[in-house]
Parts: C-alpha cells; sequence; structure tokens
C-alpha cells in the first residue's frame, strides 16, 4: 500500500495565505461598520407592507447604513400570513434602495440622491448619497426620525 505524502511547506502556506484572506475580509467590514457607524444612534423607516428597516446616518460622510432583519429577509412581506414569500431575496435590492430614498425623503432631503451602493451581507448595505447642501457642522439639530434608542435630546 503507497503511503501518501506530507504536506509541503507550500501548500501549508497558500492554505493559511487564503485563510488569512477570508478572514480579513470578514474583519475589513466589521472594522470599517464599526468605525464609522458604531456611536450613531439608528433610526427607523418603514416602506412597503409595514417593513421597518434601521438607518444608520453619517451625515458628515454623507453615507448611511441599512439594516434588515434575518427573519424578515428569510419571509419576505409575509410575516404575519401564514405562506412564506418564494423569493424574497429576489427584492432585495430595491427594497434597501427604496428604504435608502424613504430615509432621505421623510429627513427633508428629498434634493439628495443615492450615488453608490455597497453590500455587506443579506443584512447589511451601504448607501451614498450627495446633496447640494453643504454638510452640516458636527452638533447641527438636524430632523430625525423614531427610532428604537432615542438620543439624549429626544428623551
Amino acid at each position: 500500500m503507497r503511503k501518501r505524502a506530507a504536506p509541503g511547506p507550500l501548500r501549508l502556506s497558500l492554505g493559511a495565505l487564503i485563510l488569512g484572506s477570508a478572514l480579513a475580509g470578514c474583519t475589513t467590514g466589521f472594522a470599517y461598520i464599526s468605525r464609522n457607524y458604531v456611536a450613531l444612534t439608528p433610526q427607523v423607516v418603514t416602506i412597503g407592507c409595514k417593513e421597518p428597516y434601521e438607518v444608520y446616518d453619517n451625515r458628515q460622510l454623507r453615507r448611511m447604513l441599512v439594516v434588515s432583519n434575518a427573519l424578515r429577509e428569510y419571509a419576505g412581506c409575509n410575516l404575519s400570513e401564514v405562506r412564506i414569500d418564494p423569493e424574497p431575496g429576489a427584492t432585495r435590492v430595491t427594497r434597501f434602495r427604496t428604504a435608502a430614498r424613504a430615509y432621505l425623503d421623510e429627513t427633508v432631503r428629498e434634493d439628495c440622491r443615492i450615488t453608490g451602493e455597497t453590500v455587506f451581507d443579506s443584512l447589511k448595505s451601504e448607501f451614498a448619497y450627495a446633496c447640494d447642501a453643504p454638510v452640516e457642522r458636527r452638533g447641527t439639530v438636524v430632523p430625525r426620525l423614531p427610532g428604537r434608542n432615542p438620543g439624549a435630546a429626544q428623551r
């Protein structure tokens, strides 16, 4: 019977490199989200069939993170019904873009336009936007939607 040779150092280092790259991609997205959105209070925007999305708006960077929840993404609009939407993922892009647009409209920024989108995973997408008005200075009071965790100014 022929004995299989142990993997060589090249094969081991290539495997470690691939694994390291994959893990770095996951932590890079997490680090980016943490750096740009963790200190922000979420606001909730509702679209379509009363689907709420949490929005973290970094007005200084003109970017917003739109977050859904796993159950809604699986079931679609039919959470209150017995049947399950057969393809909730097919409309995911449209729903997240609609939520981003609705958020801008409801915070009195109808003139702003969405200029880019980054999908982090099936529950989180970031939208870049541009507005004709200049970026507000930190601390400026701006229109807000009700959120799950109201800021100190709303308490």
